[in-house]
């Protein structure tokens, strides 16, 4: 089925959809921080399966310049891995953010570095994610709360994403 994308900020439409989010995310471990108030600047799409039954997710925040965005919220219940479902979600949201005005893209991940280096991601520095992203939800809680120490940040840029003009 295609991606259906989430509206964060209408009270009322999407309301079932997001709470469906949050209950897949809850199960899969991933932070939920920022999707109970999200920001018109942060972009979520799920993913389900013929019965209706979200199957993945993916999304990202922009920065508020638009330069940068952080990779939120990727992915994939245990019955659709290793069908490519992952790359998939994943690729959706570096590629929308590219047609957004993106040009680097950050994510925080201790357990799935492996995966986001198939995808074009290297090592970064948690710090200047920080700084590229301070008014993200995620990187203002993780400071708030002491987490941003232990956490792992990976990085890519955008230029072989980024549509050409003529």
């Amino acid at each position: 089925m295609p991606l259906v994308r989430i509206a964060p900020t209408d009270a009322d439409a999407d309301a079932d959809a997001r709470a469906d989010l949050r209950a897949f995310l809850a199960a899969a471990d991933l932070t939920l921080a920022g999707l109970v108030s999200p920001t018109p600047r942060l972009r979520l799409w799920v993913d389900r399966d013929a019965t209706g039954t979200v199957v993945g997710s993916t999304g990202y925040e922009l920065s508020a310049d638009g330069e940068h965005a952080l990779i939120r919220s990727v992915a994939v219940a245990p019955t659709v891995r290793t069908r490519g479902a992952g790359s998939r979600l994943a690729r959706h949201a570096l590629t929308d953010a590219a047609a957004h005005g993106a040009r680097h893209v950050w994510l925080f991940s201790r357990r799935s570095g492996p995966f986001w280096q198939t995808l074009g991601f290297t090592p970064a520095d948690r710090d200047a994610l920080a700084a590229a992203l301070p008014d993200t939800h995620q990187v203002r809680l993780f400071r708030a709360s002491g987490q941003l120490a232990r956490e792992v940040a990976w990085s890519r840029p955008l230029a072989d994403l980024r549509p050409t003009t003529p």
